[in-house]
């Protein structure tokens, strides 16, 4: 399922984008639960950067050049590394279970693989994107 910015109109029908806005929904309300609701370093750390993710994805389609996207896609897989490296401390902190662990795990490396391969298929597109040339929403 290609996605190339020629067909889509607004972040937020891209597919990489979909899947960083589900991580941020799922990690936030953890963050709100037992011990975990204390520990302040790591919830304004794990918040900032699985809201990057999205961020950076928002940002680089707004700039809409290929290149400046590229750019602001690989800003979002390294926030996206640094939400992996979270979930394990959070894990290691006994704030969630070994099950939720699998799970935030599986869907941020499956995010870490979508951003990979949009990034490659932008890298090798002769489209240039719509700096100049697109509606506004």
């Amino acid at each position: 399922n290609k996605q190339t910015m020629a067909t889509i109109k607004k972040f937020e029908d891209l597919e990489v984008w979909k899947l960083a806005e589900l991580q941020e929904k799922e990690i936030y309300p953890l963050t709100l639960e037992g011990a975990f609701a204390k520990d302040w370093g790591l919830i304004d750390q794990i918040r900032r950067s699985s809201c990057s993710v999205m961020d950076n994805i928002a940002e680089g389609f707004g700039r809409g050049g290929r290149n400046e996207f590229v750019n602001f896609l690989t800003y979002s897989r390294g926030s996206n590394d640094e939400v992996r490296s979270q979930i394990h401390t959070t894990f290691n902190r006994k704030h969630i279970n070994q099950e939720k662990y699998d799970e935030l795990i599986a869907r941020n490396n499956n995010l870490g693989i979508k951003l990979t391969n949009f990034i490659t298929y932008l890298n090798q597109t002769e489209h240039k994107g719509q700096k100049f040339n697109r509606n506004k929403q």
